[in-house]
């Protein structure tokens, strides 16, 4: 066990390769600060595909706004009410909602690849018009993001839930470089056996012993957690901070094992193959063990950018729930185009305006999971780990069907520490339409963190910040 004079992070070195790396502790050096440059500043971006249920006329009509807050400026219940947004009722003083964000129209020859390609990237392709086949041309901010605050500069991490094929080939977000698409972790339980085994990994015997019935990580560093617990420096509250990890990584084990039906607990086999399902119901309950490991990966420091996919690049075949009847909806690439069909050449689905809110409710109350489980943590230095970081909820696309390029809903929870403005929807770029600011949005959320930057994404885009996010 790292000795408490010397390390900020302990880690505790179990049975078997097991792994347990604790959260900062206030009894053990210097609390962290609470700015950007500490070693708490974090950002995780989840995306969602086909843009939201926006008000928009169309062939088939207008469509009312149910997406977006009533007024720009402060956001309150009045606000949010009856709108997607209002699943996040609860953290509106963390929010800052992004409005008029704008993509390049870069010659992507599809919508979708464009939206998603360089909605991390601000990068055009390697070649033009490749549709489905497209790359983006440049490295994606969550990565560089972990090459500059992650220890020793290791990769961020990259997770996916959805059917691991479709348009733009399934995961399609997270970039080492021009061309250089990164596979993600898959399986939740993947994520959690690298939490867990650290760099050496697990041996069979304690993989062995995490699948019995009852038996955890806890368990396997139980003689070091004792002699941690045991000495006299540590705070009241640094013990309630290790007694909530160690109750979230059980609730994860127990989470990834499922339940059988007499309430035994099956042999630790993730959700079995849900995460590559297309029932909307597992996929999101992927996507939260997702934030689960992500949410303890960053309070152990172990990764500092995660960005978190669901759904291929049009998201062509999940259906999700149907939040009036409890059934399935059709496929949600084919009511972000409002047919039965990928084109628009399909039999009109009746209310699919109501159909797409529905979805986006969805992955609205999704994005509060995670902001649940950054919240849990508090900080040595005041307030939770919610307030360290920035979490994103970005979608690639305006609305459907248009795919637009302009108005990407980027909703941005924490403050990094104090340095973003919160509570507030935000136009930005003085609300102009025209204004391409998908870099500056990179540049600035990259600040926000503790990586000043002025040029990511490509150079024919407008550079700088946009300052009117900051405090």
């Amino acid at each position: 066990m790292t000795n408490l004079k010397l390390g900020r992070r302990i880690v505790l070195r179990g049975l078997g390769g097991a792994v347990l790396t604790l959260p900062f502790l206030e009894s053990v050096g210097r609390p962290p600060a609470a700015h950007a440059d500490s070693e708490t500043s974090y950002a995780v971006f989840f995306r969602q595909a086909n843009g939201v249920a926006a008000a928009q006329s169309t062939e088939l009509g207008s469509e009312p706004e149910r997406f977006w807050p009533r007024d720009v400026g402060a956001l309150t219940t009045d606000s949010l009410r009856d709108r997607s947004l209002d699943e996040l009722t609860d953290y509106r003083s963390q929010l800052l909602v992004l409005g008029n964000v704008n993509g390049q129209n870069f010659d992507y020859g599809d919508g979708h690849a464009r939206g998603a390609l360089q909605c991390l990237t601000a990068r055009g392709p390697t070649v033009t018009g490749a549709g489905g086949d497209s790359e983006a041309g440049g490295e994606s901010l969550d990565h560089r993001l972990g090459r500059e605050l992650n220890a020793d500069g290791r990769d961020s991490w990259f997770m996916y839930a959805g059917r691991n094929s479709g348009w733009l080939g399934g995961p399609c977000i997270s970039y080492r470089g021009a061309g250089d698409r990164r596979s993600p972790i898959h399986d939740p339980r993947e994520g959690y056996m690298t939490l867990v085994g650290g760099d050496a990994g697990l041996s069979a015997e304690a993989q062995r012993q995490l699948a019995e019935r009852g038996r955890s990580v806890n368990d396997l560093v139980r003689s070091q957690l004792a002699r941690l617990m045991s000495t006299p420096q540590l705070s009241r509250a640094d013990r309630d901070r290790i007694d909530l990890h160690q109750s979230a990584i059980r609730d994860i084990e127990v989470r990834l094992a499922c339940q059988l039906p007499d309430d035994r607990v099956a042999e630790l086999e993730g959700l079995g193959m849900a995460y590559d399902s297309t029932d909307g119901d597992e996929v999101l309950a992927a996507a939260r063990l997702h934030m689960d490991v992500a949410a303890l990966a960053i309070a152990c420091g172990v990764t500092r950018s995660v960005a978190i996919q669901v759904g291929s690049g049009n998201d062509g075949s999940t259906r999700y729930r149907n939040l009036a009847t409890g059934g399935q909806l059709e496929n949600y690439h084919y009511l972000s185009h409002r047919r039965l069909s990928h084109d628009s050449s399909g039999a009109i689905i009746s209310d699919a305006d109501q159909l797409h809110a529905m979805v986006d409710r969805q992955f609205a109350a999704t994005f509060r999971h995670l902001l649940d489980r950054l919240g849990e943590y508090a900080m040595p230095s005041g307030g939770t780990l919610l307030d360290c970081g920035v979490s994103c909820w970005l979608n690639d696309l305006g609305n459907g069907p248009a795919h637009s390029r302009q108005n990407l809903p980027w909703i941005i929870a924490g403050s990094a520490g104090g340095v973003l403005r919160q509570g507030e929807y935000l136009q930005v770029s003085g609300g102009d339409r025209s204004a391409v600011n998908i870099a500056q949005l990179l540049n600035t959320l990259a600040t926000a963190v503790g990586v000043p930057m002025t040029n990511f994404g490509d150079s024919s885009l407008p550079g700088g910040t946009l300052d009117e996010m900051f405090v």
